[in-house]
């Protein structure tokens, strides 16, 4: 008997579209064939199961099918009905479909293994768990030492997220002076050489005595930084570059920056054209090259570098700070002092764990990757181009998977896959599973071989991210300790990219610092004032959240996409210059709100969506967010005279009242970048 002179889509119709969160996608058919439902005969197929109704089983008669399929080292099954009505018990038989696939594949989340290195290697440690990442680190240079850094970096991680109550104390308060006669021999000493050797380089060339410790060799970089020629524009501006420099530190510049979410299973309106940024990310900067110039830099301007020393404790007192070190070459301990610390540890800092009383971050991008040369051919990708924000598929096993790719020079490519991730004790978040991942899934989203891939260099991290609900709802302060860059949670809550951020207000922390260290200033309270709070960007981690799948929750997959996908789209209609803004932390009160009632006005199943996947006590601490920016907007537009003032008011308040001359220019950065509106100091040298 003939069909119905009707559509394809009018005769299919899909009823669920789920995930079981496990890579053994085999496993998943067996499960299913042997399945049976309430009512209908099921008959196994080769990828899935069909189940009809009615005894003649008529060609006409309405019947489910359900399939499946592997992708993102994940499996995805879909349920449709093929007929023109409903089949028996049609709702009831989906509703326990699902809830059986989710009884039998529940979400997991793995842990590494012990790995003991007295009689293996790493690679051998870690093959039976993470195959592929133990088979291509073999094929990375220096992948050993690598790979022993993730899986250490891993280890550190969980271990600080699982005792958030107990951090280990590792800076010590003591009453009264040290003893020491002696003057201080360094002004500031800076624990980590990756971010925080720009920040070193910025004050020693200010003339302070400056000592800059980091644990690695220095200038060896485990990732690579892109940033835009606007933003880069703050350290010629300071003068720690030259333009000729900067131009070296290239690696290379593409054209164009595609974001773009995968919305083959989002309902129409959930779709949306690529929105192209060509300046944001859009150069690629040579990371070790730079670390070697700024070192350059430090050295010329007297400064020292103590490389593979690693930091064990500080003691504070009255008069200085006293630092206890290990030469990890020799394993000798080393004790130095100075007058201030600044933590640059990152995110594996236990003095940031310890200030934040054991909870320095909300969220986080377990972030892997790597350089390549060669692999993915010119018709797949131009190398003139690059994906800032991509996603390749839906949800797999609890995340949402985020692709970067950009053009690093001589035909390399620099890639990085990550998901934002809300930090849980069961659940802190893995880079060797995020390596499984990007080493499985790679093929898929840029169609190559993997052996014809020549891996250069891995990319790995944590990136941290803290909800504020105010600018003093961080602790990024002790007396005579600062913390900044990753270990202050100095990042955008979009694209997570410390490195823009901390030179983004580059200018902002050196004056401030300059200042303390000047007249002294340098209590717990005072250096708190040092700091880069934006309440545009605090206001903004709802995005982060929205993009975050809750521990032990299951969201139907397309959900993160679909939202990502209406507020992209949005941003695609709208003049290029707005999600420049946006994107790079400039977001104007104004503007905020203009996207936020527009998103929600052309989908309002997007309020849901935010609720459902943030819950009451996170909106609420939302709402406290928005209405501090809202505050501190109105702020700034009443004291819109301050910056006007600054020269005036330094001359009336520095040298007799320097501690209000502290306060006074840290509101002026609170009511002009803190709030979005860029402030250029009339003297970046002052």
């Amino acid at each position: 008997m003939p069909l119905h002179p009707r559509s394809f889509d009018d005769l299919m119709k899909q009823l669920l579209y789920l995930e079981a969160p496990t890579p053994d996608t085999d496993r998943v058919l067996q499960w299913l064939h042997a399945w049976t439902p309430t009512t209908g005969r099921a008959i196994a197929t080769r990828d899935g199961l069909r189940i009809e109704f009615g005894e003649d089983n008529r060609s006409n008669e309405a019947c489910l099918s359900i399939f499946l399929w592997s992708l993102q080292r994940t499996t995805y099954l879909k349920v449709f009905r093929w007929g023109d009505r409903r089949v028996p018990q049609e709702r009831a038989i989906c509703d326990r479909f699902q809830a059986d696939l989710d009884a039998a594949f529940p979400v997991s989340y793995p842990e590494p293994p012990s790995v003991d290195l007295s009689n293996q290697s790493i690679f051998e440690a870690l093959a039976t768990h993470y195959p592929k990442t133990a088979e291509f680190f073999q094929k990375i240079p220096n992948g050993d030492a690598d790979l022993q850094r993730v899986y250490w970096w891993e280890q550190r991680w969980r271990e600080g997220v699982r005792s958030p109550k107990t951090p280990k104390t590792v800076v010590t308060r003591r009453s009264g002076h040290s003893g020491k006669t002696d003057p201080a021999p360094y002004d500031l000493i800076y624990l980590g050489g990756a971010l925080g050797s720009i920040q070193a380089t910025v004050m020693a060339q200010r003339g302070y005595r400056v000592l800059l410790i980091e644990r690695l060799p220095f200038g060896r970089m485990n990732r690579e930084w892109n940033i835009s020629r606007q933003e880069f524009q703050c350290l010629i501006d300071l003068n720690v570059f030259t333009q000729a420099e900067f131009e070296s530190l290239i690696a290379c510049e593409y054209e164009d920056g595609f974001n773009k979410f995968f919305d083959g299973n989002n309902p129409v309106i959930c779709r949306a054209d690529v929105l192209h940024t060509p300046e944001v990310l859009n150069i690629a900067i040579d990371a070790e090259k730079l670390l070697r110039t700024c070192g350059e830099k430090l050295r010329a301007a007297g400064a020292e570098i103590w490389e593979r020393t690693e930091f064990i404790k500080a003691e504070i007192f009255d008069d200085r700070a006293v630092v206890d070190l290990v030469d990890l070459e020799s394993g000798d301990a080393k004790q130095i002092d100075g007058r201030a610390i600044v933590d640059a540890m990152g995110t594996a800092s236990p003095i940031a764990w310890q200030i934040s009383d054991g909870r320095p971050f909300d969220s986080v991008c377990p972030t892997v990757g790597a350089v390549i040369d060669g692999g993915i051919d010119g018709e797949v990708w131009d190398e003139r181009l690059g994906d800032v924000l991509n996603s390749h598929g839906d949800i797999s096993r609890g995340r949402q998977l985020i692709w970067e790719l950009f053009p690093a020079g001589n035909g390399e490519l620099t890639l990085y896959l990550f998901h934002y991730h809300e930090i849980h004790p069961d659940n802190p978040g893995s880079l060797l599973e995020m390596y499984e991942d990007f080493f499985t899934i790679l093929p898929e989203y840029r169609r190559c071989e993997m052996g014809e891939v020549s891996f250069k260099k891995a990319t790995f991290g944590y990136i941290p991210g803290y909800f504020s609900q105010g600018s003093q709802d961080r602790t990024v302060a002790f007396d005579r300790l600062l913390a900044i860059g990753d270990a202050a949670s100095l990042q955008s809550p979009l694209v997570f990219t410390g490195f823009g951020s901390l030179v983004r207000n580059t200018n902002r922390l050196a004056r401030l610092l300059d200042t303390a260290l000047k007249h002294d200033l340098l209590a717990a309270s005072q250096l708190d004032l040092v700091r880069a709070y934006q309440s545009n960007v605090a206001v903004t981690w709802l995005f982060s959240k929205g993009m975050m799948v809750p521990t032990h929750r299951t969201l139907p997959p397309e959900r993160i996409n679909s939202m990502l996908n209406i507020f992209f789209g949005l941003l695609a209609d709208e003049p290029p210059h707005v999600a420049d803004t946006f994107i790079k932390d400039r977001t104007s009160w104004l503007l905020f709100n203009r996207l936020a009632i527009t998103a929600a006005w052309r989908t309002p199943i997007l309020l849901w969506w935010i609720w459902d996947m943030a819950g009451p006590v996170d909106l609420l601490r939302w709402v406290g967010t928005y209405l501090n920016f809202t505050w501190q907007s109105l702020i700034g537009f009443l004291l819109g005279w301050l910056p006007a003032m600054e020269s005036s008011l330094r001359g009336a308040l520095e040298k007799r009242y320097p501690a209000l001359w502290l306060q006074v220019l840290s509101t002026i950065y609170a009511v002009t970048e803190g709030i979005g509106r860029p402030y250029r100091a009339r003297s970046s040298g002052s």
